[in-house]
């Protein structure tokens, strides 16, 4: 039953992706200018360039044979070459990638941390003052937009208290090789005389970005575990056990919890990927050098090779971490696999 279910998915996985590729080819004749250059990302080329870059890309043969061709590139790392900066655009998301990824991992960590106790602790005092107190202030943080929740913390805690600074990831005083992309992991690889104020600047650095990135997940895992923290909360076993004589805690460490957080993993995974979304208007407001800021530039120098790597790499990861947070939520609860099958 798990491996007809995970089939299912792996195949809808591989359909998600065909679709992606499909359009992603498509955008080489969408966008303005040559379909040749915006493939590979090189132009003003003579006459024997021109043959040998149709002849690598099929340029002259059907529609499907330059898909396959496509496809096979795609495989080896044959992204193209940005228009901008004249470097392959697989190397770019290499490079730039670990940034975005970093950011959305610690916001989804704050997320998961403030997020999830939170739920249960409005669950708990439901229709009492802290649970109007945390929809209040779930309200609030849900209704105010991502950029302009950064323009504010920026005009209060980097330009009126100075307290954080406004943009990037290191200040200009640490130089930190880059081995795994990840700039706190790289200051703890790299052997730094001064490590630990290079940490303590990287951190002021993350806060702004990470806090703002952070918000809105933040509250949709609190408003979703005080929903399913309820759905438990009303079913027979824990009024079973209230009659037993257990108090709100016993009720909800002991019977409730385990029960109520099997939806919110799922939730997890899906604001994951919505995090590297949002991750692309956070970078531009804080200049942070992660892949959403690149595609955004690249998107206003019209560097089409650029946008068209960028768009797959980004629509790649959230496919991925969607169908990965499903076989997840999936394997812990035994309920939803009877579900899909069409079982009660």
């Amino acid at each position: 039953m798990v491996l007809n279910y995970i089939l299912r998915r792996l195949g809808l996985l591989l359909f998600m992706m065909f679709t992606l590729s499909v359009f992603t080819f498509s955008l080489s004749y969408l966008f303005p200018g040559d379909p040749l250059s915006n493939l590979s990302g090189i132009s003003n080329t003579s006459f024997s360039q021109t043959s040998e870059l149709q002849e690598k890309y099929h340029f002259n043969d059907n529609y499907l044979m330059q898909y396959f061709a496509f496809i096979a590139r795609i495989v080896q790392g044959d992204w193209g070459v940005s228009f901008a900066s004249g470097d392959s655009v697989f190397t770019h998301i290499i490079e730039l990638f670990p940034a975005t990824l970093e950011l959305s991992i610690y916001a989804l960590i704050i997320s998961v941390v403030v997020g999830v106790p939170a739920g249960i602790f409005a669950a708990a005092y439901h229709r009492r003052w802290p649970d109007k107190l945390v929809n209040s202030t779930t309200l609030v943080g849900y209704s105010i937009p991502v950029f302009w929740l950064a323009l504010l913390l920026i005009m209060v805690f980097s330009l009126q208290l100075g307290w954080f600074p406004m943009s990037g990831r290191m200040g200009l005083l640490y130089e930190i090789p880059s081995q795994t992309g990840f700039i706190l992991i790289d200051i703890v690889l790299a052997d730094f005389p001064y490590s630990g104020l290079a940490m303590l600047d990287a951190l002021h650095h993350l806060t702004l970005p990470t806090i703002v990135l952070a918000m809105y997940p933040t509250t949709v895992l609190v408003r979703f575990t005080r929903e399913s923290m309820l759905h438990v909360l009303e079913q027979s076993f824990i009024k079973t056990a209230r009659a037993k004589g257990l108090n709100r805690a016993q009720l909800i460490m002991h019977h409730a919890l385990r029960n109520a957080l099997l939806p919110v993993i799922k939730q997890i995974g899906l604001q994951f990927s919505t995090l590297i979304t949002l991750a692309m208007i956070t970078e531009v407001i804080f200049s942070w050098p992660g892949v959403g800021r690149w595609l955004i530039d690249s998107i206003y120098q019209r560097d089409y090779p650029a946008i068209q790597g960028g768009l797959l790499a980004v629509s790649m990861f959230v496919i991925l971490a969607t169908i990965i947070a499903e076989l997840t939520y999936t394997l812990f609860d035994p309920l939803s696999r009877n579900q899909a099958h069409g079982k009660v």
